[in-house]
């Protein structure tokens, strides 16, 4: 009798600190039935402030999460700092993930497992959600929140390894499920009503409404790619040298193709578009661009980078941008592989490149500034300086209000 008080009196403080009972649902199914979801729940905390509801934009403004870990918008017109939002706790200074707008609303994680969703306009807290509750660890890393049908997917790091499905309009959680590996640092990828993710030597399929698990497809080798669609068939890259075309019902392997033995760590560089699949892989001596046919896994053309590594792409407009590590801002045409423009910047890129509404620039952050960079000029102009520079900085993001 005495433990059951014990229990209740928990209960009710838990009830005092957050304003409602952390959800504690157990998963609807455990991958690895020596593992269990439990104290990960249990771990999960929730604040919800007030509903969240649509929020006009204010298109003046754009979104920096800098490479210490503070979130802020500026005022592209005042050229003033409109608000700012920082972590509960933090252990170290970084960014380490990106953000969602969504109708107004900004879901931003945190490298210690909290997750925010913000009034663009005001830097508002709609609610607030921890997964875990590590002091001292990254829980959450290059995550950017996928969100559908009312629910924001994203997954964990260890101590707690998991993937999560949140309500977005109180961030209650939905349902999880344990993963296999202790790092989880990729997306996820929505599409057919399923959650697409890699963990360890495996690719799971989730029932997005309920956490079931669908389909479960092994390797020999670990798999830590992104997943990738082009609206058939999803695309996975391993550890290696290979890319991998995978059924989106039961992940039934379509075909195989393996690059250059010496590159490997396509990891996020890979984008599906009109029956095609684009990657980029690393090597030390030439790292590469690849298209490849989304039906038949036939190359169908290949660019090279010597003596340079890929940080960064992202197809826009029919067209893959990027840079380099070097600092090479390129562009490549999707049709042929030709590269249509390529220039060597005086800043260094750490973040995403977002595109200026009337096609003349492009923004992206810098290890000292957030820098406008104009097609036509090739200017790099300075539009929001920092105040100090890191010798470390490692990752920034950046997103235009719109």
């Amino acid at each position: 009798m005495k433990q059951k008080l014990i229990i209740l009196l928990f209960v009710f403080t838990v009830i005092n600190v957050f304003g409602q009972v952390p959800v504690t649902s157990k998963p609807t199914e455990t991958i690895n039935p020596a593992n269990t979801i439990s104290a990960a729940v249990d771990a999960f905390s929730n604040k919800s402030v007030r509903p969240v509801k649509k929020v006009p934009l204010d298109e003046a403004l754009i979104l920096i999460y800098d490479y210490d870990g503070t979130l802020f918008t500026f005022d592209l017109e005042s050229e003033t700092i409109a608000w700012t939002v920082k972590a509960t706790d933090s252990f170290t200074e970084m960014c380490a993930n990106g953000v969602t707008l969504l109708d107004g609303v900004l879901y931003v994680p945190f490298i210690n497992g909290e997750i925010f969703a913000i009034d663009n306009q005001t830097g508002e807290i709609f609610w607030k959600s921890r997964l875990g509750d590590s002091k001292d660890q990254i829980i959450l890393k290059n995550q950017i929140p996928v969100i559908n049908n009312g629910k924001l997917f994203i997954t964990t790091q260890s101590p707690n390894n998991n993937i999560y499905a949140l309500n977005v309009k109180d961030g209650s959680l939905a349902w999880g499920n344990k993963l296999e590996a202790t790092n989880n640092d990729m997306p996820v990828l929505f599409f057919d009503n399923k959650v697409f993710t890699q963990s360890a030597s495996n690719v799971y399929s989730f029932d997005a409404n309920t956490g079931k698990l669908l389909s479960q497809k092994s390797f020999e080798g670990a798999i830590l790619g992104k997943p990738a669609t082009d609206g058939e068939t999803i695309f996975i890259a391993n550890e290696k040298n290979a890319v991998y075309a995978l059924t989106p019902d039961k992940l039934d392997i379509l075909w195989e193709f393996k690059f250059d033995e010496n590159q490997n760590n396509v990891r996020q560089h890979i984008v599906g578009k009109d029956k095609k699949v684009y990657f980029a892989a690393q090597g030390e001596e030439v790292s590469s661009i690849y298209a490849v046919d989304a039906k038949t896994g036939t190359q169908l053309w290949k660019t090279d980078f010597k003596a340079d590594t890929i940080a960064y792409m992202i197809e826009e407009s029919d067209n893959i941008w990027g840079y380099t590590r070097k600092g090479k801002l390129f562009q490549i045409d999707l049709t042929n592989g030709e590269i249509a423009f390529e220039v060597k910047l005086t800043t260094r890129p750490i973040s995403n490149f977002e595109f200026a509404s009337d096609d003349e620039s492009l923004f992206y952050f810098s290890d000292a500034a957030l820098i406008q960079f104009e097609f036509k000029t090739k200017d790099e102009n300075e539009v929001y300086l920092r105040t100090s520079i890191k010798d470390d900085a490692y990752s920034a993001y950046v997103k235009l209000i719109r």
